[in-house]
């Protein structure tokens, strides 16, 4: 029964190819790591959070291998140089050589600092996802963007890396809170708007079963999700064109996310905020459909996230935290903005007048 849920996606990157697993019970599952791991030495790396919830399964499943482990502190406040440190003190305390592999275990945050320190440790070694937040399972697992952050700037300090398989194990949900739920969602939403009408209208039908916790419904979201991204990251792996898509929200959802203090909001619901703003930027031009931007609202708010960025981040200080983000160019810093529901694209020929108005929260324009 569990094997007929389950779902396997590929990523089509060459000789870096891999599989993505989605299905309950995965990470206890013995078949799923063995041929992706090309030698004996894995070391574990999982959060305080995660680690007493799911670490003995996995180390029962690899259990023929010589194991390590290292715990990290849980939080996006903790996505940083100081504590990347403690995973290259594991891998030489224990003379790890050149052909061990990484295996990350937990959010977006284990994940991004493994992914790192996998890339950079003896100049790149193999690592596995093992995500436990939906924002992980649907996004940060997938691509090969690894990072930490600065207090500058997030992810300014990071490599592309993929990983050897992402095991997407579906009952971690479970043990997720509702607000975590709901910050992963907002990644979910991302890819209807970006390039999926449909799966955006089946959102908005299903948006009570998400927040449930249906499995079906989490699980066709995932695999979704999942396949968006793969076909992105597979035509440019590296961000020389299209996968910039996939930053639709983000550059105004960084700057929140710096601007608040790493943690404070939560990716997600920082992200949620600046979709609503990059949709709002989108109707001032005449670019979007005041109509839609009401939708995008709606769903945002009907699965929990916010739509306006918080009310104590300074304005001025809100567009000197966007200028430093990491898409930012010499000829300065291109946006994704919206054309309609389910088409993006990336432009540099926005109004800086009409960008400052939706940082400020002017009322709108009436829009096409």
């Amino acid at each position: 029964m569990l094997e007929a849920m389950n779902r396997t996606l590929h990523l089509d990157l060459g000789e870096r190819s891999y599989p993505i697993f989605i299905g309950p019970q995965l990470l206890a599952q013995t078949q799923y790591y063995r041929p992706y791991i090309r030698a004996r030495q894995v070391m574990l790396v999982s959060n305080e959070t995660v680690a007493p919830l799911y670490l003995d399964k996995v180390r029962e499943a690899l259990c023929d291998y010589h194991l390590e482990q290292v715990i990290l502190p849980d939080g996006e406040a903790y996505k940083n140089l100081d504590i990347l440190t403690r995973i290259f003190d594991a891998l030489l305390e224990k003379r790890f050589n050149r052909t061990c592999c990484l295996v990350a275990l937990g959010g977006g945050v284990v994940g991004d600092m493994t992914g790192f320190a996998a890339a950079s440790y003896q100049r790149g070694v193999d690592f596995i996802q093992i995500p436990t937040t939906l924002l992980a399972q649907v996004d940060s697992s997938v691509g090969g963007k690894t990072g930490v952050n600065h207090p500058l700037g997030k992810n300014m300090i990071g490599a592309f890396h993929q990983p050897r398989c992402v095991l997407a194990d579906t009952d971690t949900l479970k043990t997720l809170d509702d607000r975590q739920l709901s910050a992963g969602l907002a990644e979910v939403i991302k890819y209807g708007l970006i390039m999926d009408a449909t799966f955006f209208a089946w959102l908005e039908d299903n948006s009570a079963q998400l927040l449930a916790r249906d499995p079906e419904a989490l699980a066709y979201a995932i695999e979704r999700s999942c396949q968006c991204k793969a076909a992105i990251v597979a035509a440019d792996e590296r961000e020389s064109g299209q996968r910039a898509l996939l930053n639709f929200g983000h550059t105004f959802g960084h700057a929140i996310e710096t601007g608040m203090g790493y943690g404070n909001w939560l990716h997600g619901e920082a992200v949620a905020a600046g979709m609503s703003m990059a949709a709002d930027l989108s109707v001032r031009h005449g670019w979007l459909a005041a109509a839609e931007l009401a939708r995008i609202r709606r769903l945002l708010v009907a699965l929990g996230l916010p739509v306006e960025p918080p009310a104590e981040l300074d304005r001025r200080r809100f567009g000197e935290l966007m200028a430093v983000d990491k898409k930012a160019l010499d000829s300065g810093l291109p946006l994704i903005l919206l054309q309609a529901i389910g088409a993006a694209a990336v432009r540099s020929d926005y109004d800086r007048r009409l960008l400052e108005c939706t940082l400020q929260g002017d009322v709108p324009m009436t829009g096409s």
